[in-house]
């Protein structure tokens, strides 16, 4: 220790550390002790700089990041260098340092080792375990897209995930979704080829509520239950197709609801029994279901389908109309109605009911 300030600044420190055998100053025991305090205390300041060094570097090279984008595909392109292929994985969230990741790779491969393909992440890796992979040319099984349109059912995406994904049960993907209708949220999906039906569920379940959050603020200042929301939703989601018809028709049937009115969508019946609008009869309009809103007023007990974000957004934000009643043609043309009077009017002119 040369430098007389750090040995001033060290000095000090001890004769703190030390205050409490000051009493024995000048004895023989305290000046030993205080001889050999300062290598001990150098020994500890680089035992606990090289603890701390390895922690760090353990979190950097042997901990995934947090915000790791499970079950995602990233292209590496042939041509990519070794910083664009550390770029991307870092704006992707797969590696939280690309120094690291550049490192690693060029122990494991060299500065050309990385090699062009699709990976798929299907579950959190390291810095080292990506580097690995990505010299080694370790793909994973490319997986299978699959999309689900906003307004299926849950009977419907069974239907179209058995159709797409091996060794898929539909019977035990419906029995444990039996009561996620509406929370199945319509999207691209990248699958293994095998998923199992709770990795499908729990991927499905995962992606609404990541959706879903931003809008939290409106879903709240509307003031009524998600579930009453999402139940509305799949309702417009049937019932009008655009962003500005699904808002009027959102503020007739909450309205409708306010007043006790029964609120007579048509919608549901192909849940039910599987009947469209032009196919119903008198009959099937009184048949006994707790979906039948025909028959029973307010909301049905659960969503009909799983509702995309328009038509969740135009349940929070209705458009306030005078109208109580709506009706839609044979080209999807709305029609809305104040009076009963009126709608049977609509009825007789554009469904020659």
């Amino acid at each position: 220790m040369s430098n007389p300030e750090e040995k001033q600044n060290v000095d000090s420190v001890l004769d703190y550390l030390l205050s409490p055998l000051s009493e024995h100053a000048g004895s023989a025991f305290y000046d030993r002790f205080r001889k050999h305090a300062v290598p001990w205390r150098l020994l500890s300041f680089v035992a606990l700089s090289l603890v701390s060094l390895f922690l760090i570097f353990y979190l950097v090279s042997w901990s995934p990041p947090s915000a790791f984008p499970k079950g995602t595909l990233i292209a590496i392109k042939t041509g990519m260098t070794l910083g664009e292929t550390a770029g991307l994985l870092a704006e992707r969230n797969a590696i939280s340092s690309p120094f690291w990741f550049k490192v690693w790779s060029i122990m494991l491969g060299g500065e050309g080792g990385i090699k062009a393909g699709e990976y798929y992440l299907e579950a959190p890796v390291s810095v080292i375990g990506l580097a690995k992979r990505l010299t080694g040319g370790i793909a994973s099984s490319v997986p299978v897209k699959v999309t689900i349109p906003e307004g299926l059912n849950n009977r419907e995406v069974t239907s179209l995930l058995s159709n797409t994904l091996t060794n898929f049960d539909s019977a035990r993907f419906l029995e444990l979704a039996r009561k996620k209708e509406g929370y199945l949220f319509p999207d691209t999906y990248l699958f293994p080829k095998s998923a199992s039906e709770e990795e499908v569920l729990r991927k499905m379940e995962e992606n609404f509520s990541k959706r879903v959050e931003p809008m939290a603020k409106e879903v709240e200042a509307f003031g009524r239950p998600l579930r009453e929301i999402l139940i509305m939703a799949s309702l417009l989601e049937e019932e009008a197709r655009t962003m500005e018809t699904r808002q009027k028709v959102a503020g007739i049937l909450w309205r409708r609801l306010e007043l006790g009115m029964p609120l007579q969508v048509d919608a549901v019946f192909p849940y039910i029994i599987g009947k469209n609008t032009y196919e119903l009869t008198t009959s099937d309009l009184s048949l006994e279901s707790p979906y039948n809103t025909y028959k029973y007023t307010g909301l049905p007990p659960g969503p009909i389908s799983n509702p995309g974000l328009d038509a969740i957004e135009a349940a929070v934000l209705p458009t306030e109309t005078p109208y109580l009643y709506y009706l839609s043609d044979a080209e999807g043309e709305m029609h809305y109605a104040v009076t009963h009077a009126e709608h049977l009017m609509n009825r007789a002119k554009y469904l020659n009911k």
